[in-house]
């Protein structure tokens, strides 16, 4: 299932582009199809004598080898002018759904049929679950780290069919031994049952939430790591890690002296949390901020499905049990793909299910009485005057050390009263509440939305000018990466900067080559702010390639960006990915295709491969050039397209320009890269003195990028 659910997560990407809602909207997929699986597990072997059980089963495991071997149809295309959501899921389900649904009955199926074989520990058969999620650990990590790198993707999807084939016959041979077992079902349902009291509805829904509130939050984590920590390659793996780990650890045999130490260490590390991660944040590393949030996220996990592991039910219920589960998970899920991107403009579903976990510690379930209304009213009081102050109080940041002090205040306050769930929570949601409202003033945010791609902002900052006197810009922000600045001033909205400065390699490029021709047929993929249409002329012709309507909506808002208005009127718009959006093109159409897509600090690694290259390049004239941004954090993209030109004979140039002026926040220091067939066509550049261009340095290490292979790991820094 875990080697399953990366593997297609690949296969899609070249259809969505870089998206932690591609991995979500997935992961909803698949618990969907767990939830079912678990229900059918559920059905069987409560309403079927276990004959009939093993028949049934086998029987759908048989049908399920017709959609063997996996993979996508042909001419699978998402549509573009709507959310791709659930067309997703209907392409997920058509692919994989079948031998999915069979792998994810194994788990309780199997449990329930080894409670009925007669071995020593058949009367608790809930140890297993640890091996099948130690299991599904396993193949989480193995691959990134050793599948991945190793294999290419036609063979993963032949190797993983062929594994679907044997792990058919494995749960065949169980029901063979179950078959041939000796005990009668009868005789055991009948003296298990008689000392087992019936579950209450109180429980079923105690198991709901704890099971819930965990999978919203591993959901919440993942995309708030990648909005707004870094958005580097593989850090989904960490929460999905963790989240598996705790059921490893907690359907152990040490739970039972596990569990205390996670309950009691839980509001202690809240409150260096909340001061470092919500109230006050330094200028740390990302990678302090992400150990934060994650150490944060197991504690609230453990807590959570330790009290689910000692709630556990008599094997009569195991079914029912893993059924509500994996329903919770499903419930959690939808909530974060299909409600929370509706009805919040930022990650806010994950700060509420940090709240949530804490509202489900041990002794939640008590009287309702005079005591737990106050508990309730006054954090609920605190978070109303303090959005109060924010919207009445002209100049409030002037004061906003006293009020990050008054929340350190208060997050001490949260430990004293660690043992009333209520409170404790509460205490905690008025905290984060009042901080998340104060950062948001603080940072000028004049616009935030969210779409299928993430969470776009436009703010307000300020710059000194070149006479050193304050002046307002907007600034255009993908999560936590910055893509477009513009000046406001009349005169100015028309220079492009960051890193599309004129100085920069991209205003080098446009001066020397417009002196030879200004009738260039140009595309550009990725449209950010608009800043790259100010090089246009009117006899040009310009196609914009953007997968997000959310970007061409803001970019072509003069409330807050003017670049479209006053430079690419005449531009045309295509929504889609850019890929599939310039293999439609007629080839050699370009004199210049420029490569600029980006998901906050990602580039989808469908757009980097040799198939790519080749692409671009049968859409580009003779004399065209291919020019790619490679500005990374976290990436070293060079090594990936100088492996391409060396292979495919291509002449290559880099630039790694670092500003000299003044405007440090608005010309910023880039990496570029251009390619053309000949070497000839880039002798400008070569021979230019307003930035000193390269050549690319090769790279003996690399196994070349395909739409068969690819390895972050290969170009990390």
């Amino acid at each position: 299932m875990f080697i399953l659910q990366p593997m297609f997560g690949k296969i899609l990407l070249p259809l969505l582009g870089g998206s932690p809602a591609v991995w979500n909207t997935c992961m909803v997929f698949y618990q969907m199809l767990l939830f079912l699986g678990y229900l059918y597990a559920h059905f069987l072997s409560s309403h079927l004598h276990q004959k009939r059980q093993i028949q049934i089963h086998v029987a759908v495991i048989l049908i399920s080898f017709l959609a063997l071997p996996i993979g996508l149809a042909e001419n699978t295309v998402p549509p573009t002018e709507s959310n791709p959501t659930w067309w997703l899921i209907w392409t997920l389900f058509l692919a994989i759904g079948l031998p999915f649904f069979v792998v994810s009955t194994t788990a309780p199926l199997l449990q329930k049929w080894f409670a009925h074989v007669g071995h020593h520990t058949s009367h608790d058969p809930y140890y297993l679950y640890t091996a099948s999620n130690a299991g599904s650990l396993i193949s989480l990590l193995s691959y990134p780290f050793l599948v991945e790198p190793n294999i290419g993707l036609n063979l993963q999807k032949n190797l993983w069919s062929g594994g679907f084939v044997v792990l058919g016959i494995f749960i065949g041979s169980c029901g063979l031994l179950l078959w041939r077992s000796q005990q009668q079902e009868e005789t055991i349902t009948e003296e298990s049952s008689a000392n087992v009291e019936p579950l209450s509805l109180a429980t079923k829904l105690h198991w709901l939430v704890l099971a819930l509130v965990p999978s919203s939050l591993l959901l919440g984590l993942t995309n708030f790591i990648s909005t707004d920590i870094a958005s580097v390659p593989l850090l989904w793996i960490i929460p999905l890690t963790l989240y598996l780990l705790s059921f490893v650890i907690v359907f152990s045999k040490w739970n039972d002296k596990i569990h205390p130490w996670m309950v009691r260490l839980q509001p202690v590390f809240l409150i260096p949390f909340l001061a470092f991660a919500f109230i006050d944040p330094a200028d740390l590393p990302y990678w302090a901020y992400l150990i934060l949030h994650t150490l944060a996220f197991f504690l609230a996990v453990m807590v959570c499905h330790g009290e689910l592991a000692r709630l556990r039910p008599h094997t009569n219920y195991l079914t029912t049990f893993y059924l509500i589960m994996s329903f919770a998970g499903m419930l959690g899920g939808m909530f974060n793909t299909f409600v929370a991107p509706f009805i919040f403009n930022a990650v806010y579903e994950y700060p509420i299910m940090i709240v949530a976990a804490l509202l489900l510690r041990p002794g939640i379930i008590g009287a309702v009485n005079f005591k737990l209304a106050l508990q309730i009213l006054i954090p609920v009081l605190l978070i109303a005057c303090g959005w109060i102050l924010y919207s009445s109080v002209p100049d409030l940041l002037e004061y906003f050390d006293y009020i990050a002090i008054g929340l350190m205040v208060l997050t001490l306050l949260t430990f004293v009263i660690r043992n009333r769930p209520v409170a404790f929570a509460g205490l905690t949601a008025a905290i984060i509440s009042l901080s998340l409202g104060l950062h948001g003033l603080s940072s000028r945010t004049i616009y935030q939305e969210r779409s299928f791609f993430g969470v776009f902002s436009v703010r307000d900052a300020m710059i000194e000018d070149e006479n050193k006197q304050p002046e307002k810009i907007h600034e255009l922000y993908h999560g936590t990466t910055k893509h477009g600045a513009q000046r406001l001033a009349n005169a100015l909205q028309t220079a492009p900067y960051m890193y599309y400065s004129r100085p920069g390699p991209m205003g080098q490029l446009f001066k020397e080559f417009d002196s030879q021709n200004q009738s260039w047929t140009i595309g550009t993929v990725g449209l950010g702010a608009g800043a790259l249409l100010c090089y246009s002329k009117p006899q040009q012709n310009w196609t914009i390639y953007e997968i997000d309507p959310l970007v061409i909506k803001i970019a072509q808002d003069a409330e807050y960006f003017h670049y479209l208005e006053r430079c690419g009127k005449n531009a045309q718009m295509k929504v889609g990915d850019a890929r599939l959006s310039i293999a439609a093109e007629p080839a050699q159409k370009f004199d210049l295709l420029i490569m600029d897509a980006f998901s906050s600090d990602s580039v989808p690694t469908h757009l980097l491969t040799k198939e790519a290259l080749e692409l671009y390049f049968s859409k580009l004239k003779p004399t065209g050039i291919l020019a790619f941004h490679i500005t990374n954090r976290h990436l070293m993209i060079k090594k990936v397209i100088a492996d391409h030109a060396q292979r495919l004979k291509f002449a290559a140039l880099i630039q790694e320009f670092k500003p000299q002026v003044d405007l440090s926040s608005l010309i910023v220091a880039t990496d570029w890269v251009v390619l053309a067939k000949n070497p000839q066509n880039l002798e400008l550049l070569t021979q230019s003195r307003l930035g000193y261009w390269e050549k690319l340095p090769l790279y003996f290490d690399m196994k070349p990028w395909t739409d068969d292979f690819t390895n972050i790991i290969d170009i990390w820094k």
